[in-house]
């Protein structure tokens, strides 16, 4: 069982949110979060009394700014400010999506500068360690004012509103019945707390978070996939030794071919055609193209580790500085570095499917395979073998190709020209998990077939040896297909080697593989 996490705005990593979001690992404010919410939560208070505009607190949203608002209206301004924002539509976010955004608005309120109280991210923390499940929609957000359309539909079940919805125990209900169900009690609003709620990039950082995480996993079992498609083309090693890599030191490509090396050690099957002095790109390059996707991803991770624990709200009451109006209005909730880096990640994720289809294609070409039967077809039935999988592989990488456009290159004006420039950011989050979840099915895809090509390679060469890890490999895959039962159809043992890659079992008992770490 872990401990429990402690929330403190400032260390949340990306291990804790995946455990919290999908393993529910419990969490708390920690103390000195709270001690800092409660004092900018104090100011905000003693603000009303002041004669200075503050936004948010006494004037209205956006381009009514320059509209004062009473003191006596302001809790009625945050709950109306909930309400109308809750424009978000399509369907809705998964649970892993929804806990992760819930702790990211959590973590970002708990840094002490929304001045907001405490009792918001108690409430929230609450929700998770019950795992009480608010309805909030994945589209609707441009990613600048933060992702305020479905972070709103968050809000409504923080009050307690009909109009929201919420899953708890498989039930799911309108927000106050929830509610009852679980024994909570809504939120009643102050001023500020209905910014604090929705004023934040966190739907779009939870999708793109976990699609970091995911495609960290993603990388490893593309090079376990190459490494047996490799071994079953009787690749040429010399292309991944590491004096060669050491002249390009990238570090993804020094990681790549280091991890190819480890999985290759020992086999047989690698450098036993004499005559054959290179490979095709698709063999040879592996550690150049994954490599540069290694680079990118840990380029992403870096930008999502600093997001996690970043200030997205506005205006930010910074306590320290020494002025009489603590409130600064700017542009932190702008889902530009968000955005950007889920964009890169995604054509990151999508060359590794690309460059993994054109190996597939070398296993089930007669006349690439190094003399493997067509279409990787057995002798003993009249089956087609691998090559209708290799045309959902081909279907899947084109599909990548059409979601590739950078959605953070668009931008669309919105209220009234005040939010001039826009992030896009959630679409960009969103189409990099459409590439990873196919992503995912190529790799399931290579790896069925090479293990397929290696099954074969050894039937017909039944003393020679494979590598110390490309051995443990395909036992994996055999099992991971072996789970499937016998009626099972290919779809269904593409879907199967997926689960595989997700939850790790593709990896059992495999040699140490160095991970994709984030830039220092």
């Amino acid at each position: 069982m872990f401990s429990p996490l402690s929330l403190d705005g400032q260390s949340l990593c990306l291990n804790e949110l995946v455990q919290v979001a999908r393993q529910q690992l419990p969490v708390h404010l920690s103390p000195d979060a709270k001690k800092a919410m409660q004092h900018s939560y104090q100011w905000v208070r003693d603000s009303a009394n002041l004669d200075m505009p503050i936004y948010g607190v006494n004037t209205g949203f956006g381009s009514l700014a320059r509209v004062r608002i009473h003191r006596e209206q302001s809790a009625l301004l945050s709950k109306n400010l909930i309400r109308s924002h809750a424009a978000g539509v399509g369907p809705i976010a998964s649970r892993d999506i929804c806990r992760a955004t819930m702790l990211l608005r959590a973590n970002a309120l708990a840094k002490g500068v929304s001045g907001c109280r405490p009792l918001l991210v108690e409430t929230l923390l609450h929700y998770l360690n019950v795992d009480f499940y608010p309805h909030i929609p994945m589209k609707g957000s441009c990613g600048s004012s933060g992702d305020l359309a479905p972070l709103a539909h968050l809000g409504l079940v923080l009050i307690g509103d009909p109009e929201g919805t919420a899953e708890f125990n498989g039930q799911i209900l309108p927000a106050d019945q929830a509610l009852q169900l679980a024994g909570l009690s809504p939120i009643h609003l102050e001023a500020k707390d209905g910014l604090a709620i929705t004023n934040g990039a966190q739907l779009s950082t939870a999708i793109s978070a976990l699609a970091c995480h995911d495609a960290k996993e993603l990388v490893l079992a593309a090079e376990i996939a190459a490494a047996l498609s490799f071994e079953a083309l009787l690749g040429v090693s010399r292309a991944i030794h590491p004096s060669v890599h050491r002249l390009r030191p990238y570090k993804g490509s020094l990681a790549c071919a280091r991890n190819l090396r480890a999985l290759l050690e020992g086999s047989d099957y690698i450098d036993s055609v004499p005559e054959k002095v290179q490979d095709a790109y698709s063999l040879r390059c592996t550690p150049q193209v994954i490599g540069a996707s290694r680079d990118t991803i840990s380029f992403a991770a870096h930008q999502i580790h600093i997001e996690l624990n970043a200030a997205t709200d506005n205006p930010l009451i910074l306590m320290d500085e020494n002025t009489d109006n603590h409130a600064y209005s700017a542009g932190m909730f702008h889902g530009e570095p968000v955005g950007m880096a889920a964009d890169c990640m995604k054509i990151a994720i999508a060359e590794i499917a690309s460059l993994s289809e054109r190996r597939l294609y070398r296993l089930t070409n007669g006349n690439l395979s190094q003399r493997l039967p067509p279409g990787l077809i057995g002798s003993d039935r009249p089956v087609l073998g691998m090559m209708v999988p290799q045309t959902t592989a081909a279907a899947l990488v084109s599909e990548n190709k059409a979601l590739g456009w950078p959605a953070s290159m668009d931008s669309i004006p919105t209220c009234e020209d005040q939010e001039d420039h826009i992030a896009m950011s959630t679409v960009a989050a969103r189409r990099c998990t459409q590439v990873l979840h196919n992503a995912q099915r190529v790799i399931a895809i290579e790896l069925m077939s090479a293990a397929h090509a290696l099954n074969l390679r050894k039937e017909s060469q039944p003393t020679k040896k494979l590598g110390a890890g490309t051995e443990q490999a395909l036992l994996n895959v055999r099992q991971c297909l072996r789970a499937c039962g016998p009626h099972a159809t290919i779809g269904d043992q593409i879907e199967q080697l997926r689960t595989g890659i997700c939850n790790r079992s593709i990896f059992a008992g495999l040699p140490t593989l160095t991970p994709v770490e984030r830039h220092a």
